[in-house]
């Protein structure tokens, strides 16, 4: 594919450029804002008798409670607490990052495409109109399996520098599906989204790599051990903000590219498959 690195890069400078415009800080805000609302009704409904159940529960367990045991005669009181706080929270935060994506993906990146569309591509015909549920259920395997893949993987997080390789390849993957369907689902026919995603692959799968790596980077901020679980509301705030401008941004950079690409596929002649393939063949 010649050319790439040009498209690629100028696409992301206008991303970048794009995520200073105050609609788009909003749009990574509403999300935001709704889940706090909700993540604040569970905090204050059940954290303290979550925590408590998870930590009495770890108690049962000999080889765990004869280390707990261990480390409070070692002066590290209430560890099995911290312990069931922290367990709580790893599970908790996945949870909150992928209704994060599937916002974005379905509610969020229509709005994104709209405002590019309108201000860079004001002559680009729709021709096709993928059906929402269409989007909705792609998004929902797609996500299905990114969590399966992490639930198996997580023992070999553990292993250097695997931790560091294979999360933020889980996320880009799944940013990578997510994004192009949605994106290319509004104005591209079947046909021009599989001729576009078999030639630009390796340049979407790089993206979304990149934006995985970006999706990682909140992890830095529980680093912190026991005063992450002490600042656990804020910490929670502050990564799903992060998380999700990571998405509005990684929308923005995928509807650059690939509305370019489908605005150029338009330009010049090619022959397109009579019988096209289903998006889920075109997308895999």
């Amino acid at each position: 594919m010649t050319g790439t690195s040009s498209p690629l890069s100028s696409s992301l400078w206008r991303a970048l450029a794009y995520g200073l415009h105050p609609r788009i800080i909003w749009l990574s805000l509403l999300p935001l804002l709704l889940s706090l609302v909700v993540l604040g009704g569970l905090a204050w409904w059940g954290w303290s008798d979550a925590v408590t159940a998870l930590a009495s529960s770890l108690n049962t367990w000999p080889w765990l409670s004869t280390l707990l045991s261990w480390l409070n005669q070692w002066g590290v009181p209430g560890a099995s607490s911290v312990l069931a706080a922290m367990l709580l929270l790893a599970l908790v935060v996945p949870v909150v990052v992928i209704s994060c994506l599937l916002v974005v993906a379905t509610l969020m990146a229509p709005s994104v495409v709209r405002m590019v569309v309108a201000r860079r591509f004001p002559d680009l015909a729709s021709r096709h109109r993928a059906p929402w549920w269409a989007s909705l259920g792609w998004s929902l395997g797609s996500t299905a399996l990114a969590l399966v893949v992490m639930l198996v993987s997580m023992p070999l997080w553990f292993i250097p520098p695997l931790g560091l390789i294979l999360p933020p390849l889980i996320w880009g993957w799944l940013t990578y599906r997510v994004m192009a369907f949605d994106i290319l689902a509004e104005h591209a026919t079947p046909e021009e989204r599989t001729l576009i995603l078999r030639e630009h692959r390796p340049s979407l799968l790089l993206m979304g790599v990149i934006t995985g790596y970006l999706g990682a980077a909140p992890s830095m901020l529980w680093a912190m051990g026991a005063l992450a679980v002490v600042l656990a509301p804020v910490m929670i705030v502050a990564s799903l903000w992060i998380y999700t401008f990571v998405f509005v941004f990684s929308c923005l950079w995928f509807a650059h590219y690939l509305l370019e690409a489908l605005q150029n596929l338009r330009t010049r002649p090619v022959d397109l498959p009579l019988t096209p393939p289903s998006s889920e063949t075109a997308l895999s």
